[in-house]
């Protein structure tokens, strides 16, 4: 596990989602964290929704100022530098959707580069308009990392169709998964699935109780 894990990936994807899960998981294990929301494109469904649980439990959450507000003014707060300059904690990112909201990545990327310490994971779902074939993910995942300026690590499996999602639905996206990552050259770190569908832990990775809203 690397110490900063970026998620980023289409509008719709589920990235907030994994994020906010993935942070859950890091905090069951004891470890330190810090979750930050970056995403400047759609700053009204996001982390600060769940930002007094996630601090209950003991992360620390960076969230945009005027998240969850009417004021259409979104930016970067001043504290999301430490997500790369204090190196005792775990980093969660949330980046944007597609390559507009991963430009805002831009001025933190030289120093997670430096670091050498990140996981950039592309969260695809392959029942969203443009990304329903391994082909279309492909162009947005090689859009993104051009505009992050950073190269993707991993793929997350993240197909559903939100509370009419079933395991049937779920098999189905795991060889457009492969197919993605054999176009990508990269691993698919994770299939993430509904707790109640999971079954006997077929699957690579189920991510704690709730996965959709």
């Amino acid at each position: 596990m690397k110490r900063i894990t970026l998620f980023c990936g289409h509008y719709g994807s589920g990235k907030t989602n994994i994020a906010i899960n993935f942070t859950r998981d890091l905090l069951a294990k004891g470890l330190p964290v810090t979750i930050a929301d970056l995403d400047v494109v759609n700053p009204y469904f996001r982390t600060k929704d769940s930002e007094e649980e996630l601090t209950r439990a003991g992360a620390r959450v960076i969230t945009l100022p005027f998240a969850n507000s009417n004021v259409d003014l979104p930016s970067l707060p001043s504290q999301a530098y430490a997500l790369v300059q204090d190196r005792s904690r775990y980093a969660v990112i949330d980046v944007g959707g597609d390559d507009r909201g991963a430009l805002a990545l831009g001025r933190y990327v030289p120093y997670i580069l430096e670091e050498n310490d990140y996981d950039m994971l592309c969260v695809v779902n392959f029942y969203r308009p443009l990304t329903t074939t391994p082909a279309e993910a492909l162009e947005v995942l090689r859009e993104v990392e051009a505009a992050a300026g950073i190269p993707f690590t991993g793929i997350v499996n993240n197909s559903n169709l939100g509370a009419e999602t079933t395991r049937e639905d779920v098999e189905k996206s795991l060889s457009k998964a492969k197919e993605l990552s054999r176009l990508s050259g990269l691993p698919v770190r994770m299939t993430t699935v509904r707790a109640d569908l999971a079954g006997d832990g077929e699957f690579p990775l189920t991510l704690q109780k709730k996965i959709f809203e």
